[in-house]
């Protein structure tokens, strides 16, 4: 079901879709991010926009993009993933555009530490983004596949945010927090908490850590079926 929030503009709604897959409306536009092909696309609408924060399968999915892709969709990647996506355009860290009544800003996600060997990181700097859709006043922030990097931990007046945590592609839910605390975002969904053998991050000690901070920490299910 869709969460929805008051802006000066009209209302947003929020629908949860899979893993970090998630639909935004407003405005009467569809703004998809990271549609992945495991989630259920049934009865939704098809993309006016949509947003791939990086190169990885369960981010960049063709099959899913080719459900609610259509001739006027607009889709913005990052460079390396706009060489897998005909007619995408490139947006690189740091960079905002203006889309109708929207403004999207790509911010840093990447690895501090972890990697799949020495010197090596899972997300290197440079190579994906994370998203803050701005629409009515309103900020959402959509993380991507990132730790809890410094990018991360300025970010300013973020109304919602989508904050992954999974091992060992990114951090843990008490480094999520941490870096939540740091932002303060008035709400917060985490997402993308699912690892790779399919086992799930324990989200009690992420809401647990956000205790006394008055962030209002909201749990959705994901992964339906599992």
């Amino acid at each position: 079901m869709p969460d929805t929030f008051s802006t000066t503009a009209g209302e947003v709604r929020i629908t949860p879709i899979f893993h970090a897959s998630v639909l935004l409306e407003a405005g009467g536009k569809a703004v998809f991010i990271d549609p992945y092909s495991q989630g259920d696309f049934t009865g939704l609408p098809k993309a006016d926009l949509v947003l791939i924060t990086h190169i990885h399968g369960d981010h960049n999915d063709p099959k899913a993009l080719a459900q609610v892709r259509t001739g006027t969709t607009v889709v913005y990647t990052p460079a390396n993933v706009a060489k897998t996506v005909p007619g995408a355009l490139v947006m690189n860290n740091g960079e905002t555009v203006h889309w109708g009544d929207f403004t999207i800003e790509a911010v840093a996600m990447y690895n501090l530490v972890r990697g799949p060997s020495a010197g090596t990181f899972f997300h290197p700097k440079g190579l994906g983004n994370g998203y803050i859709v701005s629409y009515g006043g309103k900020r959402f922030y959509f993380s991507g596949d990132t730790e809890a990097t410094p990018e991360f931990r300025v970010l300013k007046n973020i109304d919602v945010a989508f904050v992954c945590m999974n091992l060992p592609f990114t951090m843990t839910p008490a480094e999520a927090a941490g870096g939540v605390r740091a932002m303060h975002p008035a709400v917060v969904y985490p997402y993308h908490y699912r690892n790779g053998d399919k086992t799930m991050q324990d989200l009690s000690v992420f809401q647990k850590a956000l205790d006394g901070t008055h962030i209002d920490v909201r749990l959705r299910n994901w992964y339906p079926g599992s």
